[in-house]
């Protein structure tokens, strides 16, 4: 599971619709958290980069420089680089075969958000799995830090 903050769901959201037709693309900062119901990853920060790739329509690339300062700033913090994000203009909030291809961080989680006519209409949570020596990715639940588990109400006339 991924469980990052409403506000920064947004941003990462709004910067989808905003770089529309082109790619967006950031990292995620945080902890990860291993329960009993498995892998957590918990986001605490939204770094957005530019996207450095020759084709940002089609593509994404993150700048190593962010990641490189990043990675230098929370030395010893107990946080890290826990994943990255990006959007697919007019596509799916699922990854690609080329996602598949640049995923290369077996432990970063990845965040899409799809945007059809610059408007976001989805975002997607995927964690990459090995299975057989070869990786893939498995889509995971995204909730906000304000979501909670339904309550079952017993008598009280509702449905």
């Amino acid at each position: 599971m991924i469980v990052i903050a409403t506000a920064q769901l947004k941003r990462i959201v709004d910067e989808a619709e905003q770089s529309f037709p082109n790619e967006s693309c950031g990292l995620l900062v945080g902890v990860e958290e291993a329960g009993t119901t498995g892998r957590t990853v918990r986001v605490l920060d939204v770094q957005a980069s530019p996207n450095l790739a020759q084709e940002p329509e089609r593509r994404f690339e993150v700048d190593p420089a962010l990641r490189l300062r990043l990675q230098r700033e929370l030395r010893g913090s107990g946080t890290r680089v826990v994943g990255l994000y990006h959007s697919h203009p007019n596509g799916k909030a699922q990854p690609s075969a080329q996602d598949l291809a640049a995923a290369w961080e077996p432990d970063l989680a990845w965040l899409i958000t799809a945007v059809r006519d610059r408007q976001a209409v989805l975002t997607s949570a995927h964690l990459l799995a090995e299975n057989d020596g070869r990786l893939r990715f498995v889509p995971v639940a995204l909730r906000t830090d304000d979501w909670e588990p339904y309550v079952e109400r017993v008598g009280d006339g509702g449905p």
